[in-house]
């Protein structure tokens, strides 16, 4: 990919990226947010510490337009000139995502309502309407004269367009009125849309299009969903048009991308990405005991800033997985923490190894650049206390030092890691529609019950599985429905095991790709609320679980939430249907939050509840299908039930790897193929206690160059990590690709 492939070093000034395909590692840098100007004195310690890319220029519309039709370009050009010099690169962001006051003043049309008739009060960011055409104007004539002004600067590599898009649904006249249209277009009339969406009920029947309600106080379903992929279509139609222009301006091999924050409302990630060369992300996480293995049992938020979900590793390889997913293919972190994320009661600096292990975590499930946000500490403003690598004293400290040793490790094994792709044994199907609808109408309960239930509900299922398969030293590839492919065949060739967790929307063709996936050798992994609504959030009139029953071998009539924990008891697998071999670890744990009232057809049960009413059904069932084969979760499992199940089904459905298992509980391996077919394994010990394992072949340690043994003992540290180079090449029937 273009960024990779343009790490400085090989245009000229001294080169800190050592070749063409290392590892891009910086900062986001804002030299004109200084109190006073260094910025000599900062490119000086970026090159000293081996930082070698800035992202630069992309929030500061007024300093580039400080007032209407006036324009300031040349003010970058210091920067650019400063960091080519020290070989340096930079990615340009275009500033549209905030917008000065003289264009509130003079445009208040392109305002953002938060709700219809209810504009946005000026004094944050992301308040404007981006599908407005006076915004579009403005907005193109500033990023043609930026990009036509640094287009051909030598430290340009690529381009952001925009930033974090689709923070927040535009509630306009005119984006309604584009609802509407899209609506037309959809569904053709309007007695096909009362009939899709039910709209009989509750006296709802629309006579014509003029009568359709605006947001706010709608309570249908099918409106949400619509409207959602409404929003997601504003934010893609948004970020393609800017990637659009800037392509027209930019030499061939400058990279265009956005910075995506994973998991904002209007947006839908597997789509966004599609006009870009390669996909931005943001990836945050909880630091300090919030990295610590084992872990509390639950999804815990315990010491995470505000908006991280939940805490542990396996959060940040989550992320880096949905990054990767986004295109299936290699990805950028385009901010990450350096040190305090968040607001002024968030201050959680990392242990000394944590950051570290983050980034060899992120450079082995894909990244192909590391940016932290931000290279110094801001003095004033919103986020005054998200740190930055250099804190308020612009003194180097410890987050500097220790960066600048991860700067180095990269920079002396650029070639082998600049080619890298992240091996995965299962894959997670994910979907931003399904996402959608629980968020409107989620079927777990939250702290308070309430009529829709936890808006996180999504969330909270795809963590659940999530969470097992990476226990179980499982390394997962998340795709989205729209990205399989339709040849189910090679489909179970590239994914041999598909979980399917809470994919609530799914139209009758994914539905049917999903059965042919297993009749053709797949493992197919089934979870609750898996196909329960159409393409329109309308429950089937099916007995469930619908298109899948026969796939399944069960069937159920009822659910049922859980106000509290359910043990779950392992089955002996004696039924003559359930094929050979199945031996595999038996299932302990406890069923949480939701249990279908699962009832075995032709399935055999390898799990009940502990329950005296519940006991009646089964918590787990499988069955053989066509050449593969289904399982069916009917609950949300908790950690060790979750973890279990991921080491049963890998028992039966993929290879044996010895680096896989006998870790101890604090220790994890993920592994990335090179470009000459070698295996790179990352070990990490996620705790204050040093620990280890045995090596189950000979391989070389990247970092010392000292030959390891099969059999001879890998010692960690307190969170350490360990980087080995194999010789065995996985078998590529287990290693999911672009699909």
């Amino acid at each position: 990919m273009s960024a990779a492939e343009n790490t400085p070093g090989t245009g000229g000034g001294t080169g800190t990226g050592g070749g063409t395909r290392g590892i891009l590692f910086g900062a986001a840098y804002y030299h004109e947010y200084q109190p006073h100007p260094r910025l000599e004195q900062d490119l000086d310690l970026m090159a000293e510490g081996g930082f070698n890319v800035i992202r630069v220029g992309e929030s500061v519309w007024s300093t580039w337009e400080p007032r209407e039709g006036e324009f300031d370009l040349d003010w970058l050009e210091p920067v650019l000139d400063a960091a080519h010099r020290r070989g340096i690169a930079a990615i340009v962001g275009t500033p549209t995502y905030a917008v000065p006051p003289w264009l509130r003043r003079t445009y208040p049309e392109t305002t953002l309502d938060t709700a219809t008739g209810t504009p946005m009060p000026y004094g944050m960011r992301q308040d404007i309407n981006y599908a407005h055409p006076a915004f579009r104007y403005l907005a193109e004539r500033l990023i043609r004269k930026i990009v036509t002004r640094y287009a051909g600067h030598p430290a340009v590599i690529g381009w952001q367009v925009d930033n974090e898009p689709g923070l927040r649904l535009i509630h306009n006249h005119s984006v309604f009125q584009g609802f509407l249209e899209y609506l037309r277009e959809r569904h053709g009339d309007i007695e096909t849309l009362n009939r899709r969406w039910g709209l009989t009920y509750w006296s709802h029947r629309l006579s014509e299009w003029a009568d359709l309600w605006t947001p706010e106080g709608n309570s249908t379903p099918s409106y949400d969903l619509a409207w959602r992929r409404y929003q997601a279509l504003l934010s893609h139609e948004f970020i393609a048009w800017q990637a659009g222009i800037v392509r027209e301006l930019v030499p061939a091999g400058q990279t265009v991308t956005t910075c995506v924050a994973l998991g904002q409302p209007g947006q839908d990630i597997s789509v966004i990405g599609a006009p870009l060369d390669v996909v931005g992300t943001n990836i945050y996480y909880a630091t300090q005991d919030g990295l610590a293995l084992p872990g509390p049992d639950g999804l815990s938020r315990e010491g995470a800033p505000f908006f991280v979900p939940w805490t542990g590793p396996a959060y940040v390889a989550y992320q880096a997985d949905l990054s990767r997913g986004t295109k299936q293919a290699p990805f950028l972190v385009t901010e990450t923490n350096a040190t305090n994320i968040g607001g002024t009661a968030d201050n959680f600096p990392a242990y000394r190894g944590q950051r570290r292990q983050i980034v060899w975590q992120l450079v082995a499930r894909g990244a192909r650049m590391v940016e932290y946000w931000h290279w110094h500490t801001l003095h004033y403003g919103a986020e005054t206390y998200w740190g930055g690598i250099l804190g308020h004293s612009l003194t180097p400290g410890r987050t500097y030092r220790e960066l600048s040793e991860v700067a180095g490790e990269l920079r002396d094994h650029a070639g082998l890691l600049g080619g890298l792709t992240a091996l995965s044994e299962v894959s997670l199907l994910v979907g931003a529609e399904s996402r959608w609808a629980m968020e409107f109408a989620g079927p777990l309960q939250g702290a308070e019950p309430n009529w829709s239930g936890d808006p996180a509900s999504y969330e909270r299922i795809v963590a659940a599985f999530y969470r097992g398969l990476y226990d179980a030293g499982l390394s997962v590839d998340i795709v989205s429905p729209g990205q399989l492919t339709q040849d189910a065949e090679e489909l179970a060739r590239l994914r041999p095991v598909l979980v399917v967790p809470a994919l609530y929307i799914a139209d009758d063709a994914t539905l049917d790709l999903l059965d042919r996936y297993a009749r053709a050798g797949g493992h197919l992994v089934l979870t609750p609320r898996t196909g329960y609504a159409d393409e329109e959030a309308v429950a089937r009139a099916e007995v469930m679980p619908g298109a899948l029953r026969e796939a399944a071998g069960a069937h159920y009539l009822e659910y049922t939430n859980l106000l509290h924990d359910v043990p779950v008891t392992h089955v002996p697998i004696t039924h003559p249907s359930a094929g050979a071999p199945l031996s595999g670890p038996p299932l302990s744990g406890r069923a949480t939050g939701w249990a279908d009232g699962l009832i075995p057809d032709t399935a055999t049960v390898l799990a009940g509840y502990d329950h005296p009413h519940l006991g009646e059904f089964a918590a787990v069932t499988t069955r053989p299908h066509g050449r593969g084969r289904t399982t069916y979760i009917g609950t949300v499992p908790d950690r060790e039930l979750s973890r279990t199940l991921a080491e049963w089904i890998a028992a039966v459905s993929l290879p044996a790897d010895p680096w896989r298992t006998a870790h101890p509980s604090t220790v994890t391996h993920c592994a990335a193929r090179t470009a000459d077919g070698r295996v790179l394994r990352v070990l990490h010990n996620w705790s204050w206690e040093p620990a280890g394992r045995t090596a189950p072949e000979a391989a070389t340690d990247l970092l010392t160059g000292a030959a390891v043994a099969p059999g001879e003992a890998l010692r960690l540290g307190p969170w350490d990590v360990r980087v080995l180079v194999t010789d065995r090449r996985p078998d590529p029937t287990h290693t999911p690709g672009a699909s």
